[in-house]
């Protein structure tokens, strides 16, 4: 009914519209963009000579963006930092690569936290972004740019990555829905910083997007032929999933309490599965949870089982420079000299911190082993936990680094290498997005996409901003 240049066009013009004020986009290829969108028109009026067109570009015509961590050919790839402010990809990355095969149009590059290591993206080489439902708040981080702009109806799809909850959050601050895949299955290569060491384990590349059921074709070209490991192909009867769920950490003293709001969402949500499907919904309380932080912090500063080191943040934030000194640059910050941001030093300080208690840290790593066997247990092969996706709705901006742990709320399940959903569900009374984690045990993926597609039905999914 429309041609592709037409959708293309329809999001360019969207983008030129609301992108000033959320600042989601970073750089466009908006030209690229529509001549790609003319190649697709003249295909599709070739006539219906290829009946397998379906098949072979399964996204084809379909306008995605990626976060900027990524390498997208002809696009910048600094990941907020300054000193690589020049730094142009020359390659895709392969999940990139993928979506383009299928025929899917990059319209540019999104915005993410310095490093990808923050949950408000902001940084000195393109700003803040702001969220679409109130510009005074955060839009999540590290993919932050990714769901402010999927959230305010500027592309269909996009790429995320997640080691401590960059995809679930920004997709529940800004709304929308996020997939964190089982671990290993979708590539990380081509996006900077990559995985090394032990956090090859925990890093995962997955979807965003407004609608539940493009998590799964856009996470079948993302995986490749590492697919099948999933079992999307398997029907899925909710009647038969056994749902559980947890309302809180148990009272950890890093993190906020939750919000009444968040809670009360999740209760609508245990009332409608046990009402409509007539589940019984399982209240667990997993004492582990209440270290979620702690183990997350351990695990990721551990060492691989070649006995490899992580690789230190402050490394990374000299990116093959000058090692950076983060104390020195907490100096310079304060008096506004520094080229990096304040969670970005924050982060480097506590690093230094870490190390000193090696004996600690290796009781939590055999803590975080123990909760990912009692998870894989409890949930099984048709189990589904519910669990807050964050413990406040989307922060004013800055005010994370006052409570800087409240991502041990999504981080917990990096470490624990479980596929996790971030489904939306409506608004607050401020107008704010509500949300709830889906979490099942590896390579059971299917089960909490099939919820969330569900959850959608039931609950409206995405709302467009400043329709309220």
């Amino acid at each position: 009914q429309v041609t592709c240049v037409e959708v293309v066009e329809a999001y360019v013009e969207r983008l030129k519209e609301v992108n000033p004020l959320i600042n989601g986009l970073v750089k466009d290829r908006f030209e690229e963009a529509l001549r790609e969108a003319q190649q697709v028109d003249e295909l599709l009026s070739e006539g219906p000579g290829d009946d397998c067109l379906e098949e072979k570009f399964p996204l084809l015509g379909v306008p995605v963006t990626v976060k900027e961590a990524f390498s997208l050919h002809g696009m910048p790839n600094t990941s907020g930092l300054v000193n690589r402010r020049n730094v142009i990809a020359t390659s895709d990355a392969t999940v990139v690569s993928r979506l383009k095969q299928a025929g899917a149009i990059p319209l540019g590059v999104t915005n993410c936290s310095e490093l990808c290591m923050w949950y408000e993206s902001s940084n000195k080489v393109y700003g803040r972004t702001n969220n679409p439902y109130d510009l005074q708040r955060i839009a999540g981080g590290s993919s932050g740019g990714e769901g402010s702009v999927l959230a305010a109806a500027c592309s269909v799809v996009g790429v995320g990555s997640d080691v401590g909850g960059s995809i679930r959050m920004p997709a529940f601050f800004n709304g929308v829905f996020g997939h964190k895949p089982t671990t290993g299955v979708v590539p990380n290569d081509g996006q900077f910083p990559n995985a090394q060491g032990v956090r090859t384990g925990f890093l995962c590349t997955g979807p965003m997007c407004r609608y539940a059921e493009d998590l799964e074709p856009m996470l079948r070209v993302m995986a490749g032929p590492e697919v099948n490991q999933l079992k999307l192909n398997e029907k899925v009867s909710l009647e038969n999933i056994k749902f559980h769920c947890m309302d809180h950490d148990g009272g950890s003293v890093f993190v906020s309490p939750v919000d009444k709001e968040i809670l009360q969402a999740q209760k609508k949500v245990v009332e409608h599965l046990e009402g409509e499907l007539g589940v019984q919904v399982r209240r667990v309380a997993i004492h582990k949870m209440k270290y979620s932080f702690q183990i997350w912090s351990a695990m990721m500063s551990s060492k691989d089982s070649d006995g490899q080191e992580a690789q230190m943040f402050t490394d990374l934030l000299g990116d093959h420079g000058k090692p950076v000194w983060p104390l020195w640059e907490l100096m310079k910050w304060l008096v506004g000299m520094s080229a990096h941001t304040l969670p970005a030093i924050a982060l480097g300080l506590t690093e230094k911190l870490m190390k000193l208690n090696p004996g600690g840290n290796a009781k939590l790593v055999s803590m975080g082993k123990s909760l990912q066997e009692e998870m894989e247990a409890l949930l099984g092969p048709d189990g589904v936990l519910l669990y807050p996706s964050h413990p406040t709705v989307a922060p004013r901006h800055h005010s994370p680094i006052c409570m800087p742990f409240n991502f041990a709320y999504t981080a917990i399940f990096n470490v624990l290498g479980l596929p996790v959903t971030q489904c939306p569900l409506g608004l607050s009374s401020e107008g704010l997005p509500l949300g709830i984690q889906l979490v099942a045990a590896s390579y059971n993926d299917h089960l909490t996409l099939a919820v969330a597609r569900y959850l959608e039905k039931a609950f409206g999914g995405w709302v467009l901003p400043g329709k309220v």
